[in-house]
């Protein structure tokens, strides 16, 4: 063996299309076939010299082309989720029957929440790291000792040993780590990625990790990057995107997937600042907080859309999801980004705590007064770790069913005594029926379509995607959501109904 193992990275094949791993919030297959980079896994791809980032899903590798790909290396770090876990358990024991030797690495929130029970899955996964990972992998990649290695869970003399969690990351340090754009140069076609509401093709990466907000539903600051807000310097984040113009002049746009990016008000005007000579145009995520004055340095410095969470329009679930935002808030912000040109794309959920008919139908009328260019609109998932899920789970309304259907995709898992699963499916399709089927904004997607002959096939192929998926869901609502096989259950959840 060398002196740095010959290590593979593999966001896996779950489903087919499935975008579930390494910068997905939302685990699924989406209505719209689409995928996100794989900007976790891009850090340690980074740090370990001759490693290759596979990541399956976009660049159409399956389970037999991903099992080949594997038989030549000694080292696999696999990036799960926790709808994916049981397939990705099924793909390494084929992975380990063709190359025994071969160490495996779990790595993600599910193995950072449940540890020993991932273990415990398989004997084929030789550790587990939680938090962060990018040097914990790296680290046993160039022969450190597992049990030297901060954030590492792994098996000895038949127990599990979970070592002291690894400090996170700041300034200093995420500086110092290597451009995720240096790896996508290296080990991944950008053409492969996209997301409907962003230009095609795309590059994303980090300026910041963790998020302060405490919204109870959300994953990832209550799993791997924590509450804390740490930066990477502007500095820094502008080579980057000077490396990146250079590196893909085919590129369209740089999206930055912070969980938040707007977090700072001083921090994004000197960014955009900065930004402004390179002429480029770009996409994050943001809340509804953000001022004219800022959304006006950031659209001068070549903002184009911006992604926020709305998520509701009923005042009491905003509180109840400990959102830190108001409906007033999002009114006023959707007026100043239109007033500066900046594009929104709202998100909305149906089904969170203390959800009826009533507030679907006023979330519903609220998103349609917010006129977002674009909208996605998610079933609430209670995903393992989350305060969301303690809570559903508490209060008896967290289902023992599936998180999703055969092909990954999304199915409700949360029941209340008023509202049945099959009534928040409709609650979603009725959302987007009639979000979207009002003329003025069918007219304003066909429009930017109309002189792009790129854009067109696209919408063409999205549109057919997604009234695809509208019938199969309207299928199931009309048979009571009933569902043939359960995917991915939820281990010690109580029924609404005990």
């Amino acid at each position: 063996m060398s002196d740095v193992m010959k290590t593979v990275l593999l966001n896996p094949p779950s489903f087919e299309n499935f975008d579930g791993g390494a910068s997905s919030r939302w685990p699924a297959t989406r209505e719209i076939e689409s995928y996100w980079y794989p900007v976790w896994l891009a850090y340690p791809a980074g740090l370990i010299p001759g490693s290759r980032l596979v990541d399956a899903s976009p660049h159409k590798i399956d389970w037999k082309q991903t099992i080949e790909i594997c038989k030549s290396y000694e080292f696999l770090v696999l990036y799960t989720s926790t709808v994916g876990f049981y397939s990705d358990l099924k793909l390494i024991r084929k992975i380990k029957e063709e190359n025994p030797g071969l160490k495996i690495a779990f790595v993600g929130p599910h193995g950072h929440i449940k540890p020993e029970e991932t273990l415990n899955s398989s004997a084929d996964i030789d550790f587990v790291v939680r938090g962060e990972f990018d040097h914990s992998v790296a680290e046993f990649a160039h022969g450190k000792p597992l049990e030297t290695i901060a954030g590492a869970c792994f098996r000895k003399d038949g127990k599990i040993v979970m070592n002291t969690p690894r400090p996170q990351l700041h300034t200093a340090e995420l500086d110092a780590l290597p451009y995720a754009t240096d790896t996508y140069k290296r080990d991944l076609q950008i053409e492969r990625y996209n997301v409907p509401f962003l230009l095609h093709p795309f590059v994303s990466f980090y300026t910041t990790r963790g998020c302060p907000a405490m919204c109870t539903f959300c994953m990832w600051p209550q799993t791997i990057s924590g509450h804390a807000w740490r930066t990477r310097s502007v500095d820094n984040v502008v080579q980057e995107v000077k490396n990146t113009l250079e590196y893909f002049p085919q590129m369209k746009e740089i999206f930055f997937d912070d969980d938040t990016f707007n977090i700072r008000r001083d921090r994004a005007i000197e960014l955009s600042q900065k930004f402004k000579p390179l002429k480029f145009q770009w996409s994050c995520t943001a809340r509804c907080h953000s001022k004219y004055e800022e959304l006006k340095a950031m659209a001068d410095g070549g903002a184009r859309l911006f992604i926020v969470g709305f998520e509701s329009g009923d005042a009491q679930i905003l509180k109840n999801i400990k959102k830190g935002a108001t409906t007033e808030m999002a009114c006023e912000f959707m007026k100043n980004c239109k007033k500066v040109g900046i594009k929104v794309h709202g998100d909305f959920i149906i089904g969170l705590p203390g959800e009826t008919k009533e507030t679907i139908n006023k979330t519903i009328d609220f998103a349609k007064e917010l006129d977002c260019e674009t909208i996605q609109v998610s079933l609430a998932h209670a995903m393992p770790g989350t305060e969301l899920h303690d809570q559903m789970s508490k209060e008896g309304f967290l289902r023992v069913e599936a998180l999703a259907d055969t092909g990954g995709h999304q199915l409700p898992h949360i029941e209340y005594p008023h509202l049945s699963k099959a009534e928040m499916m409709d609650g979603v399709n009725r959302f987007y029926d009639d979000y979207y089927f009002r003329p003025k904004v069918a007219w304003r997607i066909v429009r930017e379509a109309l002189w792009d002959s790129h854009e067109r096939k696209r919408l063409y192929h999205e549109a057919t995607s997604f009234l695809k998926l509208r019938a199969e869901r309207l299928k199931w609502v009309r048979q009571g959501g009933d569902i043939d096989k359960t995917i991915v259950s939820v281990p010690g959840s109580a029924s609404a109904n005990d």
